[in-house]
């Protein structure tokens, strides 16, 4: 009984990565995605951007820009905004999520804060970018895609 709960958290992230639920987001190497993604300049997508803090967490967190308009294929940058309001230093870990969900399959982050914690010193304010690229093959029926993170203190 013990094996199998410690094997359901690997077993869960799995499941999500290849089914897209629970709005888990793909990842991709930059090169990958130029080399496969050819841009469709046509279609313009919504992504708007939605943070929150885990708790009573000492965070200040936040994007750069509230949403951006953007084409499926074509690869984009954009920067979240995150400071430790304690004195004293904290490791953070920003946990992402795609809503609709379905379009959790069709968008893939190059580069994230997210996938690494984040070291903070007292009162640090960091800058963290995240690059992305929305496969073309996202169904026509979606036009917008919310991109959240929720940020946890994990020290």
């Amino acid at each position: 009984m013990f094996g199998f709960g410690f094997l359901m958290v690997p077993l869960y992230d799995l499941i999500c990565e290849v089914t897209g639920l629970n709005g888990k987001t793909g990842r991709l190497d930059a090169a990958e995605a130029a080399a496969i993604y050819e841009p469709d300049y046509n279609r313009k997508i919504r992504v708007e951007f939605s943070v929150s803090v885990n708790g009573k967490d000492a965070w200040e967190f936040g994007s750069a820009v509230p949403s951006m308009m953007v084409s499926p294929g074509e690869s984009y940058t954009t920067n979240f905004v995150a400071k430790n309001l304690s004195d004293a230093a904290v490791i953070g870990q920003a946990i992402p999520s795609v809503a609709p969900s379905n379009a959790s399959l069709y968008f893939h982050k190059t580069e994230c804060f997210c996938f690494n914690e984040q070291k903070f010193e007292g009162n640090e304010l960091k800058e963290m970018p995240v690059t992305f690229v929305i496969d073309p093959k996202l169904p026509p029926s979606v036009d917008v895609i919310t991109l959240s993170y929720t940020f946890f203190n994990k020290s």
